[in-house]
C-alpha cells in the first residue's frame, strides 16, 4: 500500500470560439502527478456538450485522433482522476454529465464528501437513479435538484455547498457558464489564471495554469464561488469563513507538483524546510544525502544544506512506469520497486546514505528500498520521512481508509526501523508541520486525529460497490 495522489481539475473558458479542447488536454497532462486512473473532456460548442472519458493517462486516452473528432468551442472542462471513493471503472471517469429540465451540466470534482453516504440514501429514497459509484455524481444530483427551483446554476451551486460536507474543489460548466468552487475549509487546492487571448483557466494547481501559457492570477478562496460569463466574472463569498481554514497539509509534502504554489506557498520550499528541519530533529552521520524521487528530492536537498553532508542523485526513478504499471508475469519473484527505481553504485557502495522519502504507510516499499541500497553496496542507511507518522485515516480524498495496514500504528519508531532493516529512522515532528504552510491553518488529522469535521458514518473506500453488491443479493 501507497499514498495515491487526489485527483486533478481543469477548465478553460473563451471569449471567442477555440480550440479548448486542446488547451485542456495540456492541463490536464500538467496535472496527471494528481491521478493517473482514468481522465475525460467534455467541451460545450454553442450549448451543445461533446465528450470523451476513459481509463488510462492523458496521453493514452487522448490520441491525436480522439482530440480531432472535438469541435470548436468557448468553454471545457477536464479531469484526471484517481479514484479515493468508487471502483476504477469507465463509468466513474470524470466530467459527471447531467441533462435536466433547466439545461446541460458537466461536473468535475477533486475531493471527498463527509456526508456522501447519508445525501446518497436521501436521494434514491426520493426516486434518484446512480450511474456511478463516486461523490461526484451525488454533488451533480444535489446542484441539479437545487437548479429546479433556483434563477441560475451558480445560486444552485450556492445552495448545495449549504448541504455539502467535506472536501470539494471542482468545476462546473452550464451552456453559458464556467464556474468554480471551492469547499469552506479550502482541504484542496483551486486557482485561476488568464491567458494573453483573453481565456481564463482554472485549475488545481498553477503549474496547470503555466502549462497552457496562462498568467496566474489567484488562489479561490476557502467558499469562494467564482463565476464566467460573456458578462464577465463575478466573485459570489457567501460561503467564505463559514469554517476555519484547513488546506490539506500532504499537499505540501507529496501531491502537489513541486513548482506549483498553494495559497501563495511555494510547494518546493516548503518540502525544502521540511528536510532542514529533519537535519536538526534527527541528524545523522553519513557521507550522503539522497532523496526517493520525486517527492523526497525536495526534501533531501534541505536536509543536505542545514547537515552540511553532500546531496547526490543515488536513485534513479524509470520515467516510463506510471502509477498503473502492472507486471506481464512473475508476480511473486519480480520486485516491481526494482522496475521502478535503480540505485546507482558508483554514489552508493561504501557509503553512509541519508534517504529522504515522504512517508511511510505499511513499510514494506522502505524495506525494498532499502534492500536495493543495500545491495549497491552502501554501509549503512538512514530513513528520514519529511511527514509525521500516518496514525489515522483520511476522510477528505487522500487514500488512507483504515488504521489496521498503517506500521506507525503498531511500532515505534525504533520497531519500525528494525522492521524496514534501516540503521536508523526519524520523522517529521508534529510541531514542524506550520513552518510548511507559512502559517496557514491546515489539516493534519491523518497524523494527529483531530478531524474539523464530523466523521462518516461509512469510511470503506467501496462503500456503494459494497451497497450495490448487497442489493443484487436481496433481489436474487
Amino acid at each position: 500500500m501507497s499514498i495515491h495522489e487526489e485527483c486533478g481539475v481543469f477548465g478553460v473558458f473563451a471569449p471567442k470560439t477555440e480550440d479548448v479542447a486542446s488547451t485542456v488536454y495540456y492541463g490536464l497532462y500538467a496535472l496527471q502527478h494528481r491521478g493517473q486512473e482514468g481522465c475525460g473532456i467534455v467541451v460545450c460548442d454553442d450549448g451543445i456538450f461533446t465528450s470523451h472519458k476513459d481509463l488510462g493517462l492523458v496521453s493514452e486516452v487522448f490520441t491525436g485522433d480522439v482530440l480531432s473528432r472535438f469541435p470548436k468551442g468557448n468553454m471545457a472542462v477536464g479531469h484526471v482522476r484517481y479514484g479515493t471513493t468508487g471502483g476504477n471503472t469507465r463509468s466513474n471517469c470524470q466530467p459527471i454529465e447531467v441533462n435536466h429540465q433547466k439545461g446541460k451540466m458537466a461536473l468535475a470534482h477533486n475531493g471527498n464528501l463527509t456526508n456522501a453516504w447519508n445525501l446518497r440514501n436521501e436521494l434514491e429514497l426520493s426516486g434518484a437513479i446512480f450511474h456511478t459509484t463516486s461523490d461526484t455524481e451525488t454533488i451533480a444530483y444535489i446542484v441539479t435538484k437545487e437548479r429546479l427551483d433556483s434563477s441560475s446554476i451558480e445560486e444552485a451551486l450556492s445552495r448545495a455547498m449549504s448541504r455539502l460536507e467535506g472536501a470539494y474543489s471542482l468545476v462546473l460548466m452550464s451552456a453559458a457558464k464556467l464556474i468554480a468552487a471551492r469547499d469552506p475549509y479550502g482541504f484542496r487546492p483551486l486557482c485561476y489564471g488568464k491567458t494573453s487571448d483573453g481565456e481564463y483557466v482554472v485549475a488545481s494547481e498553477n503549474c496547470a495554469l503555466r502549462a497552457v501559457g496562462a498568467e496566474f492570477v489567484r488562489d479561490l478562496l476557502p467558499g469562494e464561488i467564482l463565476i464566467f460569463s460573456k458578462d464577465g466574472i463575478f466573485s459570489r463569498s457567501e460561503h467564505c469563513k463559514e469554517k476555519p481554514r484547513r488546506t490539506c497539509v500532504f499537499e505540501y509534502i507529496y501531491f502537489a507538483r513541486p513548482d506549483s504554489e498553494i495559497d501563495g506557498i511555494s510547494v518546493h520550499e516548503s518540502r525544502f524546510k521540511a528536510g532542514e528541519i529533519l537535519a536538526k530533529a534527527y541528524p545523522a552521520d553519513a557521507d550522503i544525502v539522497i532523496g526517493v524521487p520525486d517527492s523526497g528530492l525536495d526534501a533531501a536537498l534541505g536536509f543536505s544544506k542545514e547537515s552540511g553532508i553532500p546531496y547526490g542523485i543515488g536513485l534513479i526513478k524509470n520515467k516510463y512506469i506510471g502509477r498503473t504499471f502492472i507486471s506481464p508475469g512473475q508476480n511473486n519473484r519480480i520486485d516491481k520497486v526494482k522496475i521502478k527505481l535503480a540505485p546507482i553504485k558508483s554514489v552508493l557502495e561504501g557509503k553512509r546514505v541519508v534517504l529522504i522519502d515522504d512517508s511511510i504507510v505499511r513499510g514494506t516499499t522502505s524495506k525494498r528500498i532499502v534492500k536495493l541500497l543495500r545491495e549497491a553496496g552502501a554501509s549503512e542507511i538512514h530513513i528520514r520521512i519529511s511527514s509525521p507518522p500516518f496514525l489515522h485515516p483520511c476522510y477528505y480524498g487522500t487514500d488512507i481508509d483504515s488504521e489496521e495496514h498503517l506500521i506507525a500504528n503498531h511500532h515505534s519508531t525504533e520497531e519500525i526501523a528494525e522492521l524496514i532493516e534501516a540503521d536508523s529512522l526519524g520523522f517529521l515532528p508534529m510541531e514542524g508541520l506550520c513552518q510548511l504552510t507559512g502559517g496557514h491553518e491546515y489539516c493534519s488529522a491523518c497524523f494527529g486525529g483531530e478531524y474539523p469535521t464530523p466523521i462518516p458514518s461509512n469510511i470503506s473506500k467501496d462503500r456503494f460497490e459494497q451497497r450495490l453488491s448487497e442489493k443484487i443479493k436481496t433481489k436474487k
